[in-house]
């Protein structure tokens, strides 16, 4: 049982913000010579890559969400309530 929806968009931020610390931590360890500006397409892609993500994710759990008729149960003047 899940403890909360999954969020692709989230997953996807987390890993590029990630793989941004490890190529700091590596300039700094001295494994290799990183520029400060070569992280900002990386950060700034993967935040965009991750809107992207999320857009779609909410899109199929909201198209989830409808009925398969396609028909919502309206409560309104005129229309008898569930009992």
């Amino acid at each position: 049982m899940l403890r909360h929806e999954f969020q692709p968009g989230r997953l996807v931020a987390g890993c590029f913000l990630a793989l941004a610390g490890v190529v700091y931590a590596g300039d700094a360890g001295g494994a290799w010579e990183t520029p400060w500006f070569a992280l900002i397409p990386l950060v700034v892609g993967g935040l965009c890559l991750a809107g992207v993500v999320g857009l779609i994710g909410r899109g199929v759990r909201r198209r989830r969400a409808v009925p398969a008729g396609g028909e919502t149960a309206s409560v309104g003047p005129g229309a008898k309530a569930p009992e």
